[in-house]
């Protein structure tokens, strides 16, 4: 009952980072860091965790990943003249996440043998779809690029072009959800984070619908007193007025 909580503190922790609120900030990590302590008790009293195992297994994790550092994977090792470039640091680094993975998979083959099967369901959509997609693309199912991409966007497009002439509810949902993830991946592609860069769409959004209503209340108006060309006016202001 707790887990909807934990996302919610979450995403204000990337509010306030998001926002350069610093002070709030403070407050949002604190409240995180209550939900760690709160499952680490549950964990306890039901004899499966408790918070020093839990700050035992990330220490632990630490110390694996980073040979480069510690290459004992041991404290004591910390200091020895590293032998590794950055890129050699990359490389090494996705050879331990690969080793991590299959030791996973195998876990999970147990119960479910498909590759994408310890893929959270609990992810927000983009975030998911992004995973999703990244583990596909590491057993050859993936577009070459993203120019490959912007072609299956093109014919995304027209099939919901298609379903929306046809009226069909169910195919346009459909075909509007392929749209979707056709855009994430073609974002992956590009490099980008779907989720963080809609996040930074939804703040522009925001600060120019603020700055149109600004304007509209220096004119002694409302937005739902002007006509749909005065609001576009008032919007192709903002906008000029953004340009450097």
């Amino acid at each position: 009952s707790i887990a909807p909580h934990t996302l919610e503190e979450t995403y204000e922790v990337l509010d306030a980072i998001e926002r350069g609120d610093f002070t709030h900030l403070r407050e949002e990590l604190g409240d995180l860091l209550f939900q760690v302590v709160f499952y680490a008790r549950l964990g306890e009293e039901a004899g499966t965790f408790d918070f020093e195992a839990i700050a035992r297994g990330i220490g632990t994790k630490l110390l694996r990943r980073h040979p480069h550092v510690f290459p004992s994977a041991t404290l004591e090792s910390f200091g020895a003249t590293p032998t590794l470039d950055a890129a050699g640091v990359n490389q090494q680094w996705e050879a331990i996440k690969a080793d991590e993975r299959e030791t996973q998979q195998r876990a999970a083959m147990q119960r479910d043998a498909s590759l994408l099967a310890d893929v959270p369901l609990t992810l927000t959509a983009l975030l998911r779809a992004a995973k999703l997609q990244k583990r596909a693309s590491r057993h050859g199912l993936d577009w070459p690029n993203a120019h490959e991409v912007m072609a299956k966007l093109e014919e995304e497009v027209a099939e919901l072009k298609s379903a929306l002439a046809e009226g069909a509810r169910d195919s346009i949902t459909e075909e509007f959800g392929d749209l979707l993830f056709t855009v994430v991946n073609l974002g992956r592609h590009l490099g980008l984070e779907a989720e963080s860069v809609l996040r930074a769409a939804n703040r522009k959004f925001e600060r120019r619908v603020r700055a149109v209503e600004a304007l509209c209340a220096a004119d002694a108006r409302t937005l739902q007193a002007c006509s749909a060309a005065e609001l576009e006016a008032y919007w192709q202001r903002v906008k000029h007025a953004e340009k450097p």
